[in-house]
């Protein structure tokens, strides 16, 4: 299934109080100088699937300082013959909303059903040298989109961890006499019997994600054959999660939180045995990035029939002009859509056999095409 995004609105958002792209192609560059609200275009795009920014959890303070809201909406071209719209609303008192097709819908997942995306910018380095937290959200990414499963357990979870982390700060008041809460029993069930279905889940998906990862990272260098992903599930090898539980239940309740679980899932990333932030330049961080990246649009495709949309910010940053080449063909092999924002349009814009497929939107106080 070949979604791509055909028009783009986007109202209110930062340094612009209207603005829209049309006709959109296959491969979109984003070119004007610093400052001119080309990662705005991005980050529009990204509302739609996310219904968050990447630039930040206050949303309120992008809506630009003239507008009560902001808007973003865009009809996207279904297998070139269907087509479906896109919306997303924010006020500056916090509400919320989200449109397919122009009918409300309760949850930012309709969305993101529609409309797989996927980042790689400056903090998208976190998916190496971040805490684990930027790793488990690119396991559960992948997973969400690949296994229908997956929410309802991911939503189990959260829903006994916070009951579990409420009885243990309960338990911390108390100071003395400290027992196993009797109600801990029945929450620690349900997060037990679905951390073992979505830790397979997550596991699989690792698994199945692996040779795809390295395969792509091949094309792209051949100087990084020695980098390994290794999954970690959050707790001890060989050791059920209820023994793990009362095992610490002491020192879960000193801090108030349970340590140990489905919520502290990662990924081990090394090279020669070494952690990868250790070892490898700015340029090889990107190139690994890069590759986990198109590795889950690849299988997802492989497995769904369905492409990602990549948003790419300032591709050439950290990548001389082989490295671009190599990953812009990649991205032309697999015919997603892109959009990827540059000061230099030049030195991208012949990074593709078929000219026809590329736009190019030059962005500097209005946005003109080319």
């Amino acid at each position: 299934m070949t979604i791509s995004i055909e028009r783009l609105e986007i109202s209110g958002l930062r340094n612009f109080c209207h603005l829209k792209l049309e006709d959109c192609r296959r491969v979109n560059i984003l070119s004007g100088p610093n400052g001119a609200g080309k990662t705005s275009i991005l980050e529009a795009i990204y509302l739609l699937g996310f219904g968050r920014s990447f630039r930040g959890n206050q949303l309120v303070s992008a809506i630009n300082h003239s507008m009560s809201d902001c808007v973003i909406y865009c009809e996207l071209k279904k297998n070139t013959l269907n087509y479906h719209s896109l919306g997303v609303g924010r006020t500056r008192q916090g509400r919320q909303d989200f449109h397919v097709n122009k009918l409300p819908v309760k949850n930012i997942t309709d969305l993101a059903k529609i409309l797989p995306l996927q980042l790689i910018n400056a903090d998208t380095f976190a998916l190496i040298g971040g805490g684990s937290k930027a790793r488990r959200q690119f396991i559960d990414w992948g997973v969400f989109h690949v296994k229908p499963d997956f929410l309802g357990y991911w939503r189990t979870i959260q829903r006994s961890l916070r009951q579990r982390n409420h009885l243990l700060k309960q338990q911390k008041a108390l100071r003395h006499g400290r027992i196993y809460p009797p109600e801990m029993a029945a929450w620690d069930r349900e997060l037990v019997a679905c951390s073992i279905s979505i830790d397979e889940l997550r596991r699989q998906y690792i698994d199945d994600i692996r040779p795809v990862f390295n395969e792509i990272l091949h094309r792209l260098t051949s100087d990084l054959s020695d980098l390994s992903l290794e999954y970690q599930r959050g707790w001890k090898k060989n050791v059920e999660l209820q023994a793990v539980f009362e095992e610490n239940f002491e020192r879960d309740t000193s801090l108030g939180s349970t340590t140990n679980g489905p919520h502290r899932a990662n990924i081990d990333i090394r090279v020669k045995g070494m952690p990868a932030i250790d070892v490898l330049s700015r340029g090889q961080l990107k190139l690994v990035i890069s590759s986990l990246k198109l590795a889950q649009g690849q299988l997802l495709k492989r497995q769904q029939g369905q492409k990602c949309i990549y948003l790419i910010d300032d591709l050439p940053a950290e990548l001389d002009e082989g490295h671009r080449a190599a990953l812009c063909a990649l991205l032309d092999e697999m015919e997603s859509q892109v959009f990827i924002t540059t000061v230099d349009a030049d030195v991208i814009e012949n990074c593709w056999k078929n000219k026809s497929v590329v736009r190019q939107f030059h962005v500097e106080h209005e946005l003109t095409t080319k």
